[in-house]
């Protein structure tokens, strides 16, 4: 059965069928708390809880710390940016955890953003140290594996872009939102990863549905073996796994790529930002963006997360 855990300003909680009850634990980083088991176990057993609604909560990921994501990940969203699935490989992109915020808390777009785009994302937290160098099996995920959550990678696509890198268009402050939970998971309950189902509505209109098995090319183990290869993990540290189809970006017709691709950069770019300004699914000012993760029969469940779009 997996744990779900929850984060206050002031403290850490189990979520239980009774409530949330305070983990009796001195850890203010998710780094330390994933390593208080005891600590953990005994809140789960506990009754003396409050009911969940009543807390505020924070991302259960703690900054700062590593936050590495996959590049388009899921066959679906490939194929929806115009390219072959079979032609890509394992990449990762980096993102400021200054960018992490609460589950609940406000996407704020920056004045100078015109293009805001959503993307559902299930993240790995990373249980223990993985140094560069390290060997990962199937058999081994669990152990480096602490827990899931649900992310949102909202990208900034007018900055991202022209850019052609994605640091600064996706690592804006509340461009991470985090949570609510994060769901520790064991060997068996890791298993289901590919069960999971990625769901994303805005203003309650379903904009991504995919269940990971459907969809994903690159799972976890495959993940992390490659990180490893180059980069060390530490506790508490959150990878993100890619997103379906979807998002409000999407490839051109190809005709029109064509001509694209014979303008110089200035002039496409200034034509695709064009066409994709009337493009009415990027977010705006009011939107509710409401996103979960969960397998089908409800055995693991991440949560909801509810963010407001705000204008700066």
């Amino acid at each position: 059965m997996t744990t779900s855990i929850l984060r206050t300003a002031d403290a850490w909680w189990v979520q239980t069928p009774a409530g949330a009850a305070k983990i009796a634990t001195t850890a203010t980083t998710t780094r330390d708390l994933i390593t208080d088991r005891e600590a953990i176990e005994w809140a789960a057993y506990s009754t003396d809880t409050v009911p969940v609604e009543s807390l505020t909560l924070l991302s259960p990921v703690t900054r700062p710390c590593r936050v590495v994501a996959q590049m388009t990940n899921f066959a679906s969203h490939v194929k929806d940016a115009g390219m072959d699935p079979a032609s890509i490989p394992l990449t990762f992109f980096r993102k400021s955890s200054a960018s992490i915020s609460g589950p609940f808390d406000d996407i704020v777009k920056p004045g100078h953003v015109k293009l805001l785009d959503y993307e559902v994302e299930i993240g790995l937290v990373i249980g223990q140290d993985i140094p560069v160098g390290t060997k990962i099996s199937e058999s081994a995920l669990s152990d480096y594996i602490a827990g899931l959550v649900v992310t949102n990678d909202v990208s900034a696509r007018d900055i991202q872009l022209p850019q052609t890198q994605f640091y600064e268009g996706k690592s804006y402050p509340t461009f991470t939102p985090v949570g609510p939970a994060l769901v520790l998971v064991d060997a068996d309950e890791l298993k289901r990863f590919t069960d999971l189902r990625l769901q994303l509505r805005v203003n309650g209109e379903i904009r991504q549905d995919m269940i990971v098995g459907d969809d994903m090319l690159y799972r976890p183990v495959q993940a992390l073996e490659s990180l490893a290869r180059f980069q060390d993990l530490a506790p508490g540290d959150l990878i993100m796994t890619g997103t379906p189809v979807g998002t409000a970006l999407s490839a051109p017709p190809k005709p029109i790529e064509i001509i694209g691709s014979l303008l110089p950069p200035a002039v496409k770019w200034k034509a695709f930002f064009k066409r994709q300004a009337k493009n009415a699914k990027y977010l705006k000012h009011g939107d509710v963006v409401e996103l979960g993760v969960a397998t089908d029969d409800g055995t693991i469940d991440l949560g909801t997360q509810r963010t407001a779009v705000r204008y700066s």
